[in-house]
Order: structure tokens, then C-alpha cells, then sequence
């Protein structure tokens, strides 16, 4: 059984920074990509980050380009999202996920394993 625990979020500041982190148990991290996406009220689910199973091929949304930096450790079957120069339209519910396979993939449908969530609010 996997399970994705994500955690980080909070209120910041426009200009600030946060680190969301998302700690996976079950089958061999190491073995799937993950990303993150993000949901605001009203809107639909968007990709933010992806990161491939070593971490040597990653991909960006281009709203977040230069400012998130997308990291993994899979010896503590952890990724993170370094989200630094945050902006009001960064306000979401941010989630990590699993993706099926070793590659890199932007595509909600290629990913079986999804977070809880956690809530990143920046104010101007």
C-alpha cells in the first residue's frame, strides 16, 4: 500500500519562501517519478514540477520556472518543492504524486498515488 504524505504549507508573504516536503511508504520509491501539482478554489488541477526517478530529468510549468526547484532523497523515500519569490497567485492546495512510471510526466492521468494536500496561502 503507498501512501504520500505531504506537508510545509502555511501563509507567507509575497516574496518568501517555503519547502513542501512529501514523505512516500510502500513499494521502492526510487522506482517512479513524482511531481507536484496545485488546485485553487474555482480552478482546475495544474502541474508544477516533475522529477524522474533519479532526479537527472526534471520539468517545470512555466509559471514557476526560476523560482521552484523540484529535489528528491531516495534514500529517505522523500521529495521536495523549494518555492522561493512566492506571489498571491501561488495561493493553492499543493499535492504531490506518484507517477506510474521512471519518467518524467506532466499528465494528471499518469500518476496513480496522490497526497493529501497542503495549503499554501501567500498574501500581498
Amino acid at each position: 500500500q503507498v501512501h504520500l504524505e505531504d506537508s510545509g504549507g502555511g501563509l507567507v508573504q509575497a516574496g518568501g519562501s517555503l519547502r513542501l516536503s512529501c514523505a512516500a511508504s510502500g513499494p521502492p520509491f526510487s522506482m517512479h517519478a513524482m511531481g507536484w501539482f496545485r488546485q485553487a478554489p474555482g480552478k482546475e488541477r495544474e502541474f508544477i514540477a516533475a522529477i524522474d526517478w533519479s532526479g537527472g530529468s526534471i520539468s517545470y510549468a512555466e509559471s514557476v520556472k526560476g523560482r521552484f526547484t523540484i529535489s528528491r532523497e531516495n534514500y529517505k523515500n522523500t521529495v521536495y518543492l523549494q518555492m522561493n519569490s512566492l506571489k498571491p497567485e501561488d495561493t493553492a492546495l499543493y499535492y504531490c504524486a506518484r507517477a506510474r512510471g521512471m519518467e518524467v510526466t506532466r499528465t494528471p492521468a499518469e500518476f496513480d498515488y496522490w497526497g493529501q494536500g497542503t495549503q499554501v496561502t501567500v498574501s500581498s
